[in-house]
């Protein structure tokens, strides 16, 4: 089967809990809603957002067999994303989020990082090879993919970068499509994004800026584009970067121009900031278009 789009890497899952504050003073105990384990990382906001899209994903990647990983098989069967997997002994990543009562996060990861961990070859390249996009997640078993990646237009998210750490420049620049959060830039942000352009195979650099909207580089130049009206009052913030990286995705492979794209990308983020979880209801083509209009 030829794919739309196919996902390296970065499944997890989230253990929320919606806190009073934050940043959280000390206390010993603080008494929260529900806390909840739900899918989460970035590969898997990725590709379910497309496939909520219409397009057609296949998702790679290592996890453990744990109760995280059954979590996750059952979340991406549920939904009917096709997944290949191999075993992780160490276990499925995860991440602790705490969700103050703006919809802001603070994100505890544990990468579940082993040196020198690889995905085995044969189990994504057919999938990649009749692929018309590969989306890789920083994992960093994933940046050993890109020598398999020839031909292939590739796009990363660098997340929240800060231009000097060495384990997102491989990503930053294999990829012709580049995200990345200006979280952590300040006011490096434009250089950092040209230095992506000049020095990497990138034709084309987004930073996202939260409410702001985000910046797009390519060789017409720098431009603002401004976030969408959300269509409802925010719940939380997890995942928006994912869908909004899963509407810019659907635009371009919809054969739209890049700006118009990008405006998708903002109409799916602001939906993720009014849906509870991490990647629990992903906007499909049929709202996200007549939103467009």
């Amino acid at each position: 089967m030829n794919y739309d789009v196919v996902v390296i890497g970065g499944t997890g899952v989230d253990t929320t809990a919606y806190v009073p504050q934050l940043p959280l003073p000390y206390a010993d105990t603080y008494a929260v809603p529900p806390v909840i384990d739900r899918i989460g990382n970035t590969g898997s906001g990725v590709a379910l957002g497309c496939h909520a899209l219409g397009l057609r994903v296949k998702l790679f990647d290592l996890i453990g067999d744990d109760p995280q990983g059954r979590l996750i098989r059952d979340h991406l069967a549920g939904a009917g994303v096709e997944f290949g997997w191999e075993l992780a002994p160490q276990g499925t990543r995860r991440s602790v989020l705490l969700v103050g009562p703006d919809g802001r996060r603070l994100s505890l990861f544990d990468p579940r990082q082993v040196p020198g961990e690889r995905l085995p070859r044969e189990l994504y390249l057919p999938a990649v090879r009749a692929a018309r996009h590969v989306h890789v997640s920083i994992v960093d078993f994933a940046r050993h993919v890109y020598p398999d990646l020839e031909g292939a237009r590739i796009s990363t998210d660098l997340h929240d970068w800060d231009g000097e750490n060495d384990h997102h420049r491989d990503f930053a620049y294999s990829s012709d499509l580049v995200f990345l959060s200006e979280a952590a830039l300040g006011s490096r942000r434009d250089e950092v994004m040209r230095d992506i352009l000049a020095r990497g195979r990138a034709t084309t650099v987004i930073c996202t800026a939260g409410a702001e909207g985000c910046h797009v580089l390519d060789e017409r130049g720098l431009r603002h584009v401004p976030a969408a009206p959300l269509p409802g009052p925010v719940a939380d913030s997890n995942g928006a970067g994912d869908a909004f990286v899963s509407g810019v995705l659907y635009g371009l492979l919809s054969g739209r121009p890049l700006d118009e794209a990008v405006r998708l990308g903002t109409l799916a983020g602001a939906h993720a900031c009014t849906v509870a979880g991490t990647h629990e209801s992903p906007i499909d083509e049929a709202a996200l278009l007549s939103r467009a209009a």
